[in-house]
């Protein structure tokens, strides 16, 4: 029988290349998003099948799920990859910013694990592969609530695996570095508030290089190979690098301040 996989966040980048491989692998897939009516084309590939689904509003998760189960009979595997950031000064964002950051990076990918994992606790077997980022290991200028909540992804997942190892679930977490997506237009947010200026030089600085590091970065295909290295290898392995090179290796290895310095002079060049 073919495996099931459930993806969030699919209309674009790394979710729609991660439905797209997966299908060509034959599993079967679960494509959902806000707007399904604007993923024209993955509707057209066979085993495709999208579905609304909002990670920051609970019924809404909860009927595509069912509804996934009553079109495949199954599911095997769920990417928890709906996210966005929001980039810029902390003093800049308003309230509404940082709590929709949080909803949507933490709360949301809680929710959507929450409403599946009675599932296959039943079933005793099942994969989460939540998307965190290089930035829940490290940190970067200007991305300090983006950060915040994939460092949280990080912990969260992290400490979930103790719990449901028990009924052989298994918990992967990926951790992109660079990649070329739309995160650097659709999915990413400025702060802002009129009237402060302080910052101004600093952004001027640094959002160009920033959005460089992703302009050449290999696209999300790097990533969906990932995904689905980390649910087919049978290991107990729980985080897997992506386009990470060498750098998580100098955070370990390099006193603070001598990695600050590293990042400070590649992006405030």
């Amino acid at each position: 029988m073919d495996k099931v996989i459930l993806i969030t966040g699919a209309s674009s980048g790394i979710g729609k290349e991660t439905a797209k491989l997966f299908q060509t692998k034959s599993w079967r897939v679960a494509a959902t998003m806000r707007t399904p009516e604007k993923a024209e084309d993955l509707q057209k590939i066979a085993d495709i099948e999208t579905f609304r689904l909002d990670v920051t509003d609970i019924d809404s998760i909860k009927k595509p799920i069912a509804d996934v189960l009553a079109k495949f009979g199954r599911i095997d595997a769920v990417v928890n990859n709906a996210g966005y950031g929001l980039v810029g000064a902390f003093e800049a964002a308003t309230p509404e910013q940082i709590e929709r950051q949080y909803q949507t990076n933490v709360f949301g990918l809680m929710n959507v694990t929450r409403e599946i994992l009675p599932y296959f606790r039943a079933e005793k077997r099942g994969i989460i592969a939540n998307i965190a980022s290089i930035g829940g290991r490290m940190t970067f200028p200007l991305y300090s609530l983006y950060n915040s909540t994939k460092w949280a992804v990080e912990g969260f997942s992290e400490g979930l695996q103790y719990e449901v190892e028990q009924f052989n679930i298994r918990i992967k977490i990926i951790e992109p570095g660079p990649i070329k997506t739309d995160f650097y237009d659709r999915s990413e947010e400025l702060t802002r508030r009129e009237g402060l200026t302080a910052y101004d030089h600093f952004i001027d600085k640094a959002l160009p290089n920033m959005k460089k590091a992703g302009e050449t970065a290999p696209d999300g295909r790097v990533v969906a190979e990932t995904i689905y290295e980390a649910l087919t290898d049978g290991s107990k392995k729980l985080r897997y690098g992506v386009n990470t090179k060498n750098i998580l290796l100098a955070r370990k290895l390099l006193p603070d301040w001598a990695f600050f310095r590293v990042i400070k002079g590649a992006i405030l060049k």
